[in-house]
This record gives C-alpha cells, structure tokens and sequence, in this order.
C-alpha cells in the first residue's frame, strides 16, 4: 500500500451530467417554514429545480439566487452545500434559528455570526486555505445589513457555538462557550464556516433567537409573538433587501456577476 498518497479523498463532489448549473449565489434556509414564507414572497418569480440529496433547490428569477432548503445539522449541510459549489455557487447566505447563551441577546433578535466553535464532527474533516479563519464576505451582503439596521430588529454580532446535539446542551457548555465569547448555539455555522474556507467561496449566516438558555434553563420562544413578528420581518427585510441589490444591477447596467 502507498501510504504517500493516504490523505488523497477518494469522492469528489462533482457536476453530473444531467443536472444544471446553479447560479453563483445562493441562499440557504435551514427551516421549512422560513423556506416556505420566502418562496412565497414571490409568488410568480420561482421555479423548482431538481433537489438536491433531501433538500428542495428553487430558482428566484427576480433577484438572481437559487435557494435551497430544509437542512438539518452540520453533516447535511456540508454535504448539501458541497454539490451546490461543484455546480456553480460561489456566494452563500445562510439564514436559520439558534439558541442565545448570553443575557441580553433575547428571542427574536438576529444574530450575525464573526466566529463560531465547533463542537460537532464535520467541519474537523475540512482544512481551511491559508491562514484565514473566516470566510470572505459575499459583495452583496451590505445590501442584507444596510437593510437590516434600518428594520428595528435587534442584531448581535459575535461567535456562536454549534452542536450536533440540542439535547446534550449541559449547564456546563452553555457557561464554557459564553466564556469563551459565545452569543448563541445552532447545529450549522462552524461547519459551513470551514467549509467555506477549504472551498474558498463566501459566505455569512443570519440567525434568528428562537430560545434563550443563559439561564440554564430552557426557555422555548418560537410560539411567542415577538419571535413569530421578526421572523417575518427578518425574512421581508432580506427578500426587501435583494430586490433592491437587482434593482440596482438592471438599472447600472452592471453585470450580476461581478458581485
């Protein structure tokens, strides 16, 4: 046996012949309900493409994204988001729930995630280019932010903490990861984070509190109605937000893909 050759990966995502290109940005909703209400606000300007493993994959003509969506856990993601790339995709939103572990960040608000700690079992099997710890930020995503800070919602930035197990989230992780710098616990970032970086695509995740654990106890938020109010606004703000980017494009006479 050749040992020299022994971290050469012997499955590489690739394009296969009966499947489309996708475009170069994409947008990624890991809850079925966020995919949903944002399909709908554009009625008739999506098409279904073909899925991709378990995931759903859409067209939005009017704004120039595919999107793709459910997904659950760091494992589907990575492996979702790998075929997106070997087809085409080179900007990436993530847009998804997470838990708060810090006072202060409270259900309904966003958080923007600058770092993250992985305490699942993807993103270790990925090593990023060079010397970069966070991936590059898509040449639209001031678009996302100039939109949001004119919304009235709530946006943190900071790391997050993710999880391959919700159920296993221990008085004494949430207190380790809150004092390491930890705002908020999700089962995605890290992974498509490093990902990102082995890749060298960009890509940034928004975050919505759907529960707080700061306490050490858990509080559930989804049925609240300051949560289910900024979730639709958070998801109106973004479709706002990338109508505005393509506005901007058609009427500059810019080429879409230089961003």
């Amino acid at each position: 046996m050749d040992w020299s050759e022994g971290d050469r990966v012997l499955i590489e995502p690739r394009k296969a012949r009966s499947e489309q290109n996708l475009g170069e940005n994409l947008l990624i909703f890991f809850i079925p309900e966020d995919l949903k209400y944002f399909l709908n606000l554009f009625p008739d300007n999506y098409q279904r493409l073909e899925d991709i493993f378990l995931s759903r994959c859409y067209r939005i003509g009017a704004i120039g994204f595919d999107v793709v969506g459910p997904i659950l856990g760091a494992p589907q993601a990575v492996l979702v988001l790998e075929k997106c790339i070997a087809r085409g995709v080179r900007s990436v939103l993530g847009v998804g729930w997470c838990g708060s572990v810090k006072a202060g960040v409270e259900i309904g608000d966003v958080i923007l995630p600058f770092g993250s700690f992985s305490e699942e079992g993807t993103s270790s099997h990925y090593a990023p280019v060079g010397n970069c710890k966070f991936p590059d930020e898509p040449r639209w995503f001031h678009y996302i932010e100039a939109g949001l800070s004119g919304s009235g919602l709530r946006i943190h930035r900071g790391s997050v903490w993710t999880t391959d197990a919700p159920y296993r989230e221990t008085v004494f992780k949430v207190l380790f990861y809150e004092s390491k710098g930890a705002i908020g616990v999700d089962m995605e970032t890290s992974a498509v984070f490093r990902l990102a970086l082995c890749r060298g695509i960009a890509l940034r995740m928004i975050l919505l509190v759907s529960d707080t654990l700061y306490t050490l106890k858990w509080v559930p938020g989804v049925k609240k109605p300051v949560f289910k109010n900024s979730r639709k606004k958070l998801l109106t703000v973004l479709a706002d937000s990338l109508r505005i980017r393509g506005s901007s494009y058609v009427g500059s006479g810019e080429n879409r893909k230089a961003d």
